[in-house]
């Protein structure tokens, strides 16, 4: 698959997909059943793949196939056609979803066969930051504090000015402490990383550095939103136990220790398809007003450099 099919053929497809998995999971908001909402949202997601001229495979899905009877790593998608590597997460916040809070999201990544990173699902350290900064400004081997005051100085302004979005998690702790220490403002999420990371490169969120461990999924999927827009990242695989060293292996992964950058996780063009499935800074969540559903979709296309938003309105 060229970038020039990438740029012609897909991005409106890519876009129906999510829209499908985000109008499904809508109507488990509140609802207070994680599970259910995800089954909805993986349900409809594969339906719409696989009624698309592609031949797409799963490179980050729902797990791997005995845990994940649907849209598992390695399963095949789509009648025929470009051959698409697909990161997803049908609902990036199952839990955001059943307490109807916001920023839940149907998510996903296409780019040609083979050049997406087969990330195992474990969890990986990230650090990220938008565009307009010299190269290597952040490294995961440098205190929280100290890339504060790195990206402070490479804006011209002092660390009580950065504002850092961290996961509200027990393990932050002294990530929290860390920043802290130096005045920034620390934004704190319950879900959504996804969003978290790609909120550095939107000036409006006011957020400038994302730090702290979560999904590796999640990681692929925010770094395929940042080389359409610009910005950098590093990720580190993290493994807790023996069974998560042994999924590295099975996808090819040896050397464990590993940062990897923007590129090295993306690496061709890319596209990056989410629509809002709760109310968020990013993106509207599903509607429904006078007999239409309404979705609100951001479509980023790092071929052709464009961001979208896509408004779509359906009579029910």
């Amino acid at each position: 698959m060229s970038s020039d099919t990438l740029d012609r053929g897909l991005v409106l497809d890519a876009v129906r997909v999510t829209e499908a998995a985000a109008i499904a999971s809508w109507a488990l908001v509140g609802r207070g059943d994680e599970m259910a909402a995800d089954q909805a949202a993986v349900d409809a997601m594969r339906n719409a793949l696989n009624d698309l001229q592609i031949e797409g495979v799963i490179v980050i899905g729902e797990g791997e196939r005995d845990e994940a009877p649907m849209l598992y790593i390695g399963e095949t998608v789509g009648k025929g056609g470009p051959r698409v590597d697909i990161a997803l997460d049908p609902l990036e916040g199952t839990s955001l979803t059943a307490k109807a809070q916001a920023n839940a999201l149907a998510v996903m990544a296409w780019a040609p066969a083979g050049t997406l990173l087969n990330a195992p699902d474990t969890y990986m350290d990230k650090i990220a930051c938008g565009p307009g900064y010299p190269a290597g400004i952040l490294d995961l081997d440098r205190s929280p504090a100290d890339n504060v005051l790195a990206l402070a100085a490479a804006k011209g302004t002092t660390a009580d000015q950065i504002t850092v979005c961290v996961l509200d998690r027990p393990r932050h702790a002294e990530i929290i402490a860390s920043l802290r220490s130096v005045g920034a403002r620390v934004s704190l999420i319950p879900d959504g990383d996804v969003a978290g990371v790609i909120n550095t490169a939107d000036p409006e969120t006011g957020i400038d550095l994302y730090i702290g461990a979560g999904g590796a999924p999640e990681g692929v999927l925010a770094c395929a939103a940042l080389k359409c827009v610009g910005g950098q990242f590093q990720g580190r695989l993290l493994f807790r136990n023996a069974d998560e060293r042994a999924r590295a292996a099975r996808l090819g992964i040896t050397d464990l220790d590993r940062k990897y950058d923007l590129d090295e996780i993306v690496r061709a063009d890319a596209i990056f398809v989410a629509t809002g499935v709760t109310k968020g800074a990013l993106l509207d969540g599903v509607t429904y007003r006078n007999g239409f559903v309404h979705t609100h979709s951001l479509v980023m296309n790092s071929h052709s450099h464009t961001v979208r938003e896509v408004r779509m309105k359906r009579a029910l």
